[in-house]
């Protein structure tokens, strides 16, 4: 059983059904033009819109987040299945290539070449906790599979199974009625049976959102099948702040407003939030950081189990010899925000201690002595989702320095900003070098998540009839393509 419901878990038997209704479901569902794919998300998105005063409710009672939040969370959802409509409807996404055969070329005779993007197949979707809608059953890993052609199996969070159940009805419901096949969308439930589908020959892909110990474990299973296949995984990021001498002297209270708000909202637990501040010696902020830090109020986390994890995790870092507190918050009950303070040295002695995500409102400031030592903490620091480095006009190379080195270790370099807050949109990069994710060559949030879910074939002197649509002469999709002419 899972959760408090007593929702049952997905049997073995019924695992098998789904898997082998994405399977025959992959080639028609594949095979659908782009505009009727953007139809079945538009229709997706306009149910769970309508249904928001069924789902928030549900969504309050198994997540102890606000209604405010989470109605704005919904509203992301339901955003992201439409973007991934509009790139459906544009049909670049595709790249398709046309290279037609060119007896004179410069190797010698050139066959006909033409080359588009399949759907990999039926992907395998294990949903986050901490964003019930946006990360979870309707979520981006979802949206983007769907738009590439991929049936999903949605295996659902524990954290909020009756929202996960009823979620995946609404959705496979609006999907079958707008002409997606069967199978195109499921949900299952239960730990083994996440397992089980990950290791079944069906599964073509598979995405997750977690923490890092969860997703090696799958990562490794996906590589140990007699077919491997692409994990895409996103785990733990501490996203570090650097802040510059002149961006104190100019604005180092505004600084100190803007981290606690970052680190301290939603109860610290979002993959964006800053672990890690780093501020030149001297800066005369622990005060201000401190008072900032107590005004916060106390927020309950998602569930138990993550409570319990944060609080092991905060007496760990705040035992750490050289760690003093600036802001002790209370763990019973409702979470208070903790937030401590060391050097880099004593950072880097305790680096595993130190340098791990915290789930939840606990954050470090690290004082630095010198421009070499601050080099030297960002060369210390593994992937991360985000970086970022508040720096004035007049500093342009110590914020030159530390951007070269910080986009080594993150997939998203922010300057004088704050790095929660991951807006849907087509140049966004939500990955990052190991352990953030599997592959930092990949986001999970933007267009270009839909790039995971496919592969490239390249099609040569086949006959136009027998070519996919995308590749024709006569381009019945009329999709944008690249079309290359002999000399």
């Amino acid at each position: 059983m899972t959760a408090t419901e007593q929702i049952p878990d997905t049997t073995q038997a019924e695992l098998d059904a789904v898997l082998e209704r994405a399977a025959e479901a992959a080639e028609a569902f594949g095979g659908q033009a782009p505009a009727e794919r953007a139809r079945q998300l538009a229709a997706a998105a306009d149910a769970l819109d309508a249904a928001a005063d069924e789902l928030v409710p549900l969504a309050i009672d198994e997540t102890n987040l606000s209604r405010t939040r989470l109605g704005g969370e919904l509203k992301r959802t339901t955003f992201q299945l439409r973007m991934f409509a509009d790139v459906l409807r544009d049909g670049s996404y595709l790249r398709a290539t046309v290279d037609r055969a060119d007896p004179g070329f410069a190797l010698g005779t050139k066959p006909d070449l033409r080359r588009v993007l399949h759907p990999v197949g039926p992907v395998l979707v294990f949903a986050a906790s901490n964003f019930p809608f946006a990360f979870s059953v309707a979520g981006g890993d979802t949206a983007s599979a769907l738009a590439a052609g991929c049936p999903v199996v949605l295996k659902a969070h524990p954290g909020h199974p009756r929202l996960s159940v009823r979620t995946g009805e609404l959705v496979a419901a609006a999907l079958r009625d707008a002409g997606a096949p069967e199978g195109a969308f499921q949900v299952v439930l239960g730990f083994d049976v996440g397992t089980s589908a990950l290791r079944d020959r069906r599964v073509k892909a598979a995405a997750f959102t977690g923490s890092v110990p969860a997703g090696r474990a799958l990562f490794d299973i996906a590589n140990a099948r007699s077919e491997p296949i692409p994990f895409f995984a996103e785990m733990g990021s501490v996203n570090p702040v650097f802040v510059t001498p002149g961006a104190v002297r100019a604005r180092g209270p505004e600084i100190a407003r803007g981290y606690v708000t970052s680190y301290s909202g939603n109860a610290g637990q979002l993959c964006t939030k800053p672990g890690l501040l780093f501020l030149p010696a001297g800066h005369g902020l622990d005060d201000v950081l401190a008072e900032e830090s107590r005004g916060v109020g106390a927020h309950r986390m998602l569930n138990e189990r993550l409570h319990e994890g944060y609080r092991g995790r905060r007496d760990e870092v705040t035992a750490v010899p050289g760690v003093r507190v600036l802001a002790e918050g209370g763990v019973d009950g409702e979470t208070l925000p903790t937030l401590l303070a060391t050097d880099v040295d004593t950072l880097l002695a305790h680096r595993g201690a130190l340098l791990e995500e915290v789930f939840g409102p606990l954050s470090i400031v690290v004082e630095y002595r010198s421009a070499e030592e601050a080099h030297r903490a960002a060369e210390a620091i593994e992937g991360n989702l985000t970086a970022t480095v508040h720096a004035e006009p007049d500093e342009p190379d110590l914020a030159g320095a530390l951007l070269r080195r910080l986009r080594e270790r993150a997939g998203r370099v922010l300057f004088n900003g704050w790095p929660t807050g991951v807006s849907p949109s087509p140049a966004m990069q939500h990955g990052g070098p190991y352990p953030a994710t599997t592959d930092a060559r990949f986001t999970s949030v933007g267009t270009a998540a839909v790039d995971r879910f496919l592969r490239p074939v390249t099609y040569q002197d086949v006959p136009q009839p027998l070519l996919p649509e995308p590749l024709r002469d006569d381009n019945p999709w009329n999709i944008p393509r690249a079309v290359h002419e002999p000399r």
